[in-house]
């Protein structure tokens, strides 16, 4: 179950109790056949784990790293991933912060 996505181990779960459907669909505010969908997809034979995402958490802790005058070396330590990595992540903040402050879509 590793190589399945959060909602997808919830659901399934969710159907080792017994539940239904129409129950589970309540639960996770999606239709049933949505619900349906997801069992189906679930199936399908995938080739690894689900992309990573960047999580607002080590963006914003890798950000105060560098505001303390952390390197991008020493940081990629902490993080055990490259620098060149550490520095992907600093230009996706600069660029979420963009888009926030200009209002564009997507902009919380």
């Amino acid at each position: 179950m590793q190589h399945l996505r959060p909602i997808e181990r919830v659901v399934l779960s969710m159907r080792g109790e017994g539940l239904g459907v129409e129950e589970i669909a309540g639960r996770i505010k999606r239709s049933p056949g949505h619900v349906e969908r997801m069992f189906e997809w679930i199936d399908i034979p995938r080739s690894g784990p689900p992309p990573r995402r960047f999580p607002e958490a080590m963006r914003s802790r890798v950000m105060a790293l560098l505001d303390d005058g952390e390197s991008h070396e020493r940081i990629a330590e902490r993080f055990q991933r490259s620098p060149g990595f550490i520095r992907r992540v600093e230009g996706h903040a600069y660029y979420a912060k963009a888009r926030q402050l200009l209002g564009g879509p997507g902009s919380a």
